[in-house]
Parts: structure tokens; sequence; C-alpha cells
């Protein structure tokens, strides 16, 4: 494509900012994934023709430009995002689960779509074990989004988290070693095989080392600093310079940026971050994934529509319902032996085991020389599509019907007292107010008046009954109450400085004082 000055790059960028921004808060207001609904809406823009959106779609859906924006410009941000906030307590506490998926399913998945696409299907062998690699994965962009939009059980998010985090960085390896060195191990014999295994131990020995390395001397760094601007810089060098060394020395980057990212998190935050530093570090990531996560999705639905599917259904059926088998065979035995993991839980990990953007980046790496390029191309979009709109809407029924969101349990019968009860209010306080205005008597509103009251009371009795049943919704309002609390009490230090009736020492410590509180509250809603 032409060369594009800065100026009109900038603003392509700043054009799909905001529509991304303009579908997720559509979405968010009606309380709907807005993963899937971005995927929708980019497939859409890039059907129908919109001579305003042209250059941008000409210029996302560039091979080179959509494997940067993934792989280089947010992958790392959204991984070590993930990472950062994810307690070192909670992933030692479900190790066995997590490191079977990760590791023994990934490799599982691998096997059986690369000899399934072999045999089967007669791909060769690079093509059928690049195709492998891509599937092998869920995509930490889209189940990370999609699972916290809906919402699931703690410890279940938990290992969902930890695969997500460790398996993209082993299908990553498994590409490389399949795209470019498969068949020179596969001609050496024997002596291949070694050099292969070889060649996957030193990319996650090495992705290992950099991130423990440079998550230990960050951590480090933060303990002569209080300054959360300042820190916030750190967290920026360590996530993308982690990703980017180990890519330099051929090791994994992926996995040195989770684990640079769960050392800072945990250790650095433990010996060097203070309760305000913790709080906005944890508040700008929050903000620069949501953007992320947004501009990424949009962009999967505008490259989709770029490849043509045509007299490859019966092919794309195929690869479907294979990678399907190996997902659940992966789950099924590598959790054979997971000591209380429900099977309901089961059948919501393998069904959430969604592929997304970092497919789509991976196979736009692949040299376009590459011998069955094309067909890869066809294939990882149409699982990708899938996995994104067939197994995302519907994650959440599927949870709802093996009765697995009992932390919602309650709630909607909560919710309903809560409405009705803010009509009644609401209502009695326009009656006052029509009353004044209209010189109503009193005696001619009061019935009306003691009629919404009597329901009240009734409503306050109902929820009196809830909280008795389920005490972690009262917890949920006292909770938020003392949330609101606190941030009105910031907000009051804040006019006494400004009126200057208290110093700026003083407003600082009281302000300390507010934001530990913060930090705890926020620490008693996680347990």
């Amino acid at each position: 494509m032409d060369e594009l000055g800065l100026h009109f790059v900038f603003e392509l960028g700043l054009l799909l900012v905001m529509i991304a921004a303009g579908v997720t808060a559509v979405a968010k207001k009606f309380h709907r994934p807005y993963p899937i609904a971005l995927v929708v809406v980019g497939a859409v823009i890039g059907v129908i023709d919109i001579p305003v959106l042209d250059p941008l779609k000409d210029f996302i859906t560039e091979g080179e430009i959509f494997n940067f924006v993934i792989i280089s410009l947010f992958l790392p941000a959204l991984l070590g995002e993930a990472a950062l906030k994810l307690p070192f307590s909670h992933l030692r506490e479900n190790k066995g689960p997590i490191l079977s998926l990760a590791f023994g399913g990934t490799l599982l998945s691998f096997l059986i779509v690369g000899f399934a696409m072999f045999w089967l299907l007669d791909f060769s062998a690079p093509k059928a074990f690049v195709f492998a690699a891509l599937m092998s994965a869920t995509d930490p962009v889209s189940v990370l989004s999609i699972f916290k939009s809906v919402g699931v059980h703690k410890r279940m998010a938990t290992v969902i988290e930890g695969e997500s985090l460790f398996n993209d960085g082993l299908a990553v390896v498994f590409f490389n070693i399949s795209a470019f060195y498969l068949l020179t191990y596969l001609d050496l014999g024997a002596v291949g095989i070694g050099y292969g295994l070889w060649e996957f131990v030193k990319v996650i020995s090495l992705g290992l080392i950099i991130g423990g390395a440079l998550g230990f001397g960050f951590s480090q760094l933060t303990k002569y600093f209080d300054d959360y601007p300042l820190e916030i810089i750190f967290s920026l060098i360590l996530f993308y310079g982690s990703f980017l060394l180990a890519e330099t020395v051929h090791a994994s980057g992926v996995i040195a940026v989770v684990v640079a990212a769960l050392v800072l998190g945990n250790y650095g935050a433990k010996i060097g971050m203070s309760p305000t530093t913790k709080l906005n570090i944890n508040n700008f990531w929050d903000v620069a994934a949501l953007l992320a996560n947004s501009i990424v999705f949009l962009m999967v639905g505008l490259e989709i529509t770029r490849i043509n599917m045509a007299d490859k259904w019966g092919l794309v059926l195929a690869s479907i319902i294979i990678v399907l088998i190996a997902r659940s065979a992966a789950v099924y035995i590598s959790l054979l032996f997971a000591k209380n993991f429900p099977a309901s839980w089961k059948h919501v990990i393998n069904w959430g085991g969604l592929k997304g953007s970092l497919s789509i980046a991976l196979v736009l790496s692949l040299p376009r020389d590459f011998a069955g390029r094309e067909d890869l191309l066809v294939l990882a979009f149409s699982v990708v599509l899938f996995s994104l709109i067939v197994q995302g809407l519907t994650i959440k029924p599927l949870l709802t019907f093996l009765g697995i969101n009992k932390d919602k349990a309650g709630h909607k019968e909560y919710e309903e007292i809560i409405a009705r009860g803010h009509r009644f209010e609401t209502a009695i306080t326009e009656i006052h107010t029509v009353r004044k205005k209209l010189f109503i008597t009193e005696s001619a509103s009061r019935d009306i008046i003691e009629k919404y009251e009597q329901e009240l009371a009734m409503l306050k009795d109902k929820l009196e009954e809830l909280f008795e049943k389920f005490p972690d919704l009262k917890q949920q309002q006292q909770l938020l109450l003392e949330k609101h609390a606190l941030y009105a009490q910031h907000g009051a230090i804040e006019k006494l400085v400004k009126d200057d009736i208290i110093s700026n020492e003083v407003a600082g410590q009281e302000g300390d004082e507010i934001i530990n509180k913060l930090v705890q509250l926020e620490e008693r809603q996680k347990i």
C-alpha cells in the first residue's frame, strides 16, 4: 500500500478508537459482551461499502499493520495487565489444573489437530501443524474479555486466566517450530526430534529467565520511589522491554511478559508500592486494557471480511469439528485427575476455549510463499469467527444451564426490590413537588403517599429476608456505601485545601489514609 503520512495515520487511528469506544459503550450499556459486539460491527463495516471508511479498512487490514498492532503494540499490554492483577497465591492454590491445561492440554490439542489435519484432510506436515499451533491456545485477548464480561466463579476464573496467560506462549513456540523448522527436523530423524525438544525448552526457559530477572529488577527499583506516575512508566517499560528483549534473543516474549508482570504485581507490589501506587497503576492498566481490547476486536471483525471462503465450506466445517474435538480431549484428559474440580466447570472451560486475534496475527505473519498459506488464512479466520460468535454468545446461557453462577444467587430478586423501591420513592418525591407547585392540599395527597409508603415498608421487609438468605448481597451494599463515603471524604479534603483551610501536608496525610482504606475495600471485594 502507498506510504501514508503520519498525520493521516493518526487520523485513521483516532477514527478507529472512536468507533471502538462507541460500540463498547453501547454494549456495556446493555450489559452485553463487548468483544462480540465489536467483531460483529467490524464485520458489518467490512462488508458494507462506506466510502468515508475505505481508507481505514485498507489501512487496518494490511497484514503487516494488523500483525504489528496485535503482536507488538497490544499483546504485551493485555498480558501484562492480566498478570499484574493476578495474585500469585491464587495461582499456587490452583497450580494443578492450570499447569495441566496450559502444558498438557496445549500439547494434546496441538498433536490431535496436527495429526487429524495430516491424516484426514491430507495436509502437508508443516501446514497441518501450523494450523494445530494456531488452534491450540485459548487466546488471552479473547477469553479474558469474554469471561470477565459474563462473570464466572472465582476459582474457575483463576484457572481460565492462568491457562490463557501461559498456553498461548506455548502455542507461539509450536507455531514457530512448525512453520520454520519442522521439515528440517523431520529430515534429520531422531536427531531432529532432539533439536526440536531443545528449541522448545530453550525458548520457554529463556522467556522465564528474562521475565523473572526484569520483574525482580524493576520490583527492586520501586523501593526507591514513591511516585505513582513514574512507577506506571516503569511498568510500561517492563512489559514492552521484556517482550522485545525476549523476542530479540529468540525466546518467548509472551512468557517473559507474563512472568515479569506476575513478579511486579506480587513481589514488587509487596516490597515497594504504596497503596496509592497500587490503586493508580491498576486503574491505568484497566483503561489501557479496555482500549486495547476494543480496538483489537474491531480489527478482527474488519479483517475477517477480507478472506474469501468460497468453495471451502466443507474444509471449514471439518476443521471446526476437529478443533472442537481436540479441545474437548485436551480439557477432559488433562483435568482427569484434578481434585475438587466439578464436571460442570470442565464443560465451561472446554466450550470457553475461544480463539481470537492472536491466531489471526500469527497466520498473517506467515511468509507469502509459505505453501498452503491461503488455506490456513481461510481456516484460521473461520474458526475464530465461529469461536467468538457461536461459542462466545452461548457461554452465558451455558453457565446458567449448568447452575454455575452461584455468586449471582438472589441477585434478580434483589434488583427487582431495588427497582420497585426506587420507583415508589421517586413517586413520593414527585407528589410532594407537584403538590407544592399546584397548591394541592395535603389531605388530597396523603392517601396516595401512604399507599406508596406501605409498599415501601413491604419491600424493606422482603429485602431483610433476602439479606438473611443471601448475606453477600448485604455485604455488597455495605461495600458500595463505604466506597462512596470514602470518595466523599476525599472530595471534602480537596475542598478544604482549595479554600486554604488546611495545609497540603495535612491534606496529603488524610488523603493517604483514605486511599489505604479504598485499597483495603478493593481487596475485600476480590475475596
